[in-house]
This record gives structure tokens, C-alpha cells and sequence, in this order.
């Protein structure tokens, strides 16, 4: 009976490549993130009082609301 290696090891460089890789795109999701935060603040700071009354938020859960919105 024969026995065939089946396990192929990465080529030169390939794990690192594959890290550097995962890393960008760790860091695009990372400024995204920060984005959207940044957005969704913007946009609940220019409502007024009653409008943010109106969808059961006040000022003081804005801050709570982006940071939930970053991840």
C-alpha cells in the first residue's frame, strides 16, 4: 500500500503576503467604521430637541448610538 503526501506547504512569502493583506483591509474596516460613526453623529446633531424626542432619543444618546454603529 502507497502512502501520498497530500499536504502542500504556502509558497515563499504567501503567509506573508496573506497578513500584510488582512492588515489593510483590518484597518479599511477600522476607518469605515470610524466614518459611519462620525456620520450617524452628524446627522442625530443637526435633528433639533423635538425631532430626537420623536424617535425616542435625546442629546444625551448620541454618542452611545454612533459608538454601537461603529462595529
Amino acid at each position: 500500500m502507497a502512502a501520498y503526501e497530500t499536504t502542500r506547504t504556502a509558497p515563499f512569502g504567501a503567509i506573508a503576503t496573506y497578513n500584510f493583506i488582512r492588515f489593510v483591509s483590518n484597518i479599511g474596516n477600522i476607518v469605515i467604521g470610524w466614518n459611519d460613526a462620525r456620520m450617524t453623529r452628524n446627522s442625530l446633531n443637526k435633528l433639533s430637541d423635538r425631532e430626537l424626542n420623536d424617535i425616542g432619543l435625546n442629546r444625551g444618546d448620541i454618542a452611545e448610538i454612533a459608538r454601537q454603529n461603529r462595529f
